[in-house]
């Protein structure tokens, strides 16, 4: 099999993001991810284990080309001297541990530092779901099916049948592969012109922001506000949403693009948004829980501040297709600024199901750390008791605090 990632540029946006205000403000830190697949009847072969083994190995043989560095260095946000960091950054295979200890036959974990660990979730997703589709399947079909029904979604974007506005592509984790999301931004982009209402302003991965001269889309992932509120062991864990936007301002200022309600539940997190943050960030990123109560709920808060709420942009980005996100724009437009990332249905809608795998933050600097998000189960932790106690310190703060 050829290989699968070839660029280090073949990352989501916001791992440079996170990974520059990392550099700046904890570059000590370590963690550790690990991976998990959801799909109850799912199971990866020895062939399959030993071919991903292959192709991580050929990842972190990579290196940032001059070329690429250039390219990071014009986003407005991107420093120099963090793009001098990554002329000398490298992956490293020894921080892997890949075996089939596991009920769907893969277990992989990274560790080692933050700075190095979080680039490699979005890669490694990467190449698992190739791996497993190319070995497991006639690929040819797969990708026959795939045009086809890329074919019929951009027509229902042309004939009006569905209206979006603005959306990004964000399928690099759980694409079929490098060739059908390649296909998905290149059809998506090249057809705006023709579209009614809707317009594919960029995708999340940066290399093929680059190669079809379209925007890199990323501000930050739950890891940001997990490691930064949790992975200090003086915090209480009830406050990751304050400390990790304190944080993320220090290093961006006024460009601090999009920010994430639901590490620890939207609630909590609307407890720490107040004036400043809400003002300083564009807008607010929608990832589990019911969209509609989420949507009224950011706006309630913005008027409630005395800030114009159609100046901010409602991101959404949970398990979108047209049709949802069609009926999204309708409800809010007008009264936000109404965006979508949409993922597995853009890369990855075959005849088949898709994987639905992840690789998450399990600790930071030797404690656990988890998620809490407004749906159950989206969550991962390997101690149930630090869930427990998470929980109980947000529900301390929610009843306790004004």
């Amino acid at each position: 099999m050829k290989q699968i990632i070839t660029s280090l540029l073949e990352n989501d946006m916001y791992k440079f993001s996170m990974g520059q205000a990392i550099y700046f403000l904890f570059p000590d830190y370590k963690t550790t991810w690990t991976f998990k697949c959801r799909n109850k009847n799912v199971r990866f072969t020895a062939e399959m284990v030993k071919e991903i083994k292959r192709q991580i190995k050929a990842y972190c043989k990579l290196r940032f080309t001059e070329e690429e560095l250039t390219y990071l260095d014009t986003i407005a946000w991107i420093r120099g001297s963090y793009v001098d960091f990554l002329r000398l950054w490298q992956p490293r295979y020894e921080d892997f541990e890949i075996s089939r200890n596991a009920e769907c036959g893969l277990s992989i974990e990274a560790k080692g530092t933050w700075l190095n660990t979080s680039m490699y979730e979005i890669p490694v997703l990467a190449i698992v779901n190739e791996v497993y589709f190319r070995m497991n399947y006639n690929y040819d079909e797969l990708l026959a099916s795939f045009q086809k029904k890329l074919e019929l979604k951009t027509l229902s974007l042309i004939n009006g049948t569905y209206d979006i506005g603005t959306f990004s592509e964000f399928g690099l984790r759980r694409r079929l592969s490098g060739e059908a999301q390649d296909l998905a931004v290149k059809m998506l982009c090249e057809n705006n012109f023709k579209y009614h209402n809707s317009r594919c302003v960029g995708t999340s991965n940066v290399y093929l922001a680059k190669k079809h001269n379209v925007t890199p889309v990323g501000t930050m992932a739950h890891e940001w506000i997990m490691c930064v509120g949790q992975g200090n062991h003086k915090h209480n864990p009830a406050y990751s949403n304050w400390y990790s936007m304190e944080a993320w301002v220090k290093v961006y200022g006024v460009l601090n693009g999009t920010a994430l309600t639901d590490a620890i539940t939207t609630d909590c997190f609307l407890k720490d948004f107040q004036l400043t943050y809400a003002t300083l960030f564009s807008g607010v990123r929608h990832d589990s829980g019911d969209p509609y109560e989420w949507g009224e709920k950011m706006i309630a808060h913005y008027t409630s501040l005395g800030i114009n709420a159609s100046s901010k942009t409602l991101l959404f980005s949970d398990s979108l297709d047209f049709e949802r996100a069609h009926n999204l724009h309708a409800y809010f437009d007008g009264r936000a600024k109404v965006a979508f990332g949409i993922g597995t249905y853009l890369s990855n809608d075959t005849c088949v199901e898709p994987l639905n795998i992840v690789m998450k933050t399990t600790s930071c600097n030797g404690q656990d750390v988890a998620k809490i998000s407004d749906t159950s189960g989206k969550g991962m932790c390997k101690n149930p008791e630090y869930v427990k106690y998470l929980q109980k310190t947000i529900n301390w703060r929610m009843a306790h605090e004004k």
